[in-house]
């Protein structure tokens, strides 16, 4: 049984002191947590976050990693800095990063790879455009997106990566994939991993993003293929994150 994620993506929100406020109230809920939890805030919160999160079973994720220890990479951040802090996954390849910092699925490869060596689990963020969608191209423009990122990984540290199918016409923009369409898509990468690293296709967890609500999400996990969600908006409401975390799982 692959176990679930529900990862919150803060982007570029939250100070210091509102994530503080924000992981108080939200451990102080009585949490029916079903599988993985993990909060990936911005780079400034994950010090004071790391302090309140010690013996805890929420899991701290960052945003982005750069694919050197250290050097002349001013505004960068390092794997060192990161485990430093307790982290243990990292969001990489996330369509924002993709379109407005202009990043290659060969720099998202390399990261991966860094990843991957040093012990922390990438969470790669693969999806198609509405033009893309609209032109029928989704299949193939997510399969080389998923080939040109797994370059160079063995076979062996496949299931150490985390994906996340994330259609760039769903996020942040109220609109959400159907759980059919998400289904649809996270079975074709499993598939297709599957042809890549024969063995390891069914080991791999595939995560659903891209406006995702407590109204949405109980619907999302009875998907066979579905194996968590990657949270903006709703994770940055305490409410909303703790309903997010505790779905009611039906797979009749």
């Amino acid at each position: 049984m692959r176990q679930s994620i529900i990862a919150g993506n803060w982007k570029m929100n939250m100070t210091p002191s509102e994530a503080e406020k924000f992981i108080d109230e939200f451990l102080a809920l009585d949490l029916d947590r079903k599988g993985e939890v993990v909060i990936c805030p911005p780079f400034v919160d994950l010090y004071p976050l790391s302090k309140k999160l010690v013996d805890n079973p929420i899991k701290l994720g960052a945003q982005n990693v750069h694919t050197e220890d250290a050097g002349a990479f001013t505004g960068e951040v390092s794997v060192p800095m990161l485990k430093d802090l307790g982290v243990q996954y990292v969001i990489i390849g996330h369509s924002e990063r993709r379109e407005i910092f202009k990043e290659s699925n060969d720099f998202i490869n390399k990261k991966l790879l860094k990843l991957l060596s040093s012990n922390l689990v990438p969470i790669l963020c693969l999806g198609e455009s509405l033009e893309e969608r609209q032109a029928g191209r989704e299949f193939d423009l997510v399969k080389s997106q998923l080939l040109a990122c797994l370059k160079d990984v063995d076979s062996d540290q496949v299931s150490n990566i985390v994906i996340a199918y994330e259609p760039i016409w769903a996020i942040g923009t109220g609109k959400s994939a159907s759980s059919d369409d998400a289904e649809t898509m996270c079975k074709f990468i499993r598939t297709e991993v599957e042809k890549l690293y024969p063995g390891q296709g069914q080991k791999i967890r595939i995560l659903y993003g891209g406006s995702v609500k407590p109204a949405t999400i109980n619907e999302l996990m009875a998907k066979e293929n579905v194996d968590g969600a990657l949270v903006g908006g709703a994770s940055l409401k305490v409410e909303d994150f703790k309903e997010l975390v505790s779905y009611e799982v039906n797979h009749d």
